[in-house]
């Protein structure tokens, strides 16, 4: 009697901790952007970044884990992302790009887009925003930190 109840405890515990394996794979595969530091200064005023001198502008910088991607949304307000794909990040093709539009940017390589404002996603397969980092602008220089 002991023997059947601890080969059903056995198996089912076997099953379950197969499934939840299985679970936390597939849900860690697409989503962590390993951490890098990041503390870049730059006067997005000067002439090395006329795009970051209109608001809509934005520039790739080197720095984050695939790159930086920095877009001035107003006057006083900047954001910046990590250029990997929360998709695939550990893909080397998986880069984040601004597209024609503006208000936009995609990963060729897996088709996601995202909203530049917040990093929300737009169209899959991501089902995570983009790497954001913090920005603060004084009026001359623009700090990005993680």
């Amino acid at each position: 009697m002991i023997q059947k109840v601890f080969k059903k405890w056995f198996v089912l515990s076997f099953i379950l901790a197969l499934g939840l394996s299985f679970a936390c794979n597939k849900e860690t595969s697409h989503q962590s952007i390993p951490d890098v530091a990041v503390n870049v200064q730059i006067d997005p005023n000067s002439t090395m970044y006329l795009e970051l001198n209109t608001i809509g502008g934005w520039v790739y910088l080197t720095g984050g884990y695939r790159g930086i991607l920095v877009y001035r949304l107003s006057n006083e307000d900047f954001v910046a992302y990590d250029r990997a794909c929360p998709y695939e990040p550990y893909e080397t093709a998986a880069i984040i790009t601004m597209d024609a539009s503006g208000i936009t940017c995609s990963d060729l390589h897996c088709g996601s887009q995202f909203n530049i404002v917040d990093g929300s996603v737009i169209k899959g397969p991501s089902t995570m925003p983009l790497k954001q980092f913090y920005t603060y602008y004084d009026g001359n220089i623009l700090l990005i930190t993680n």
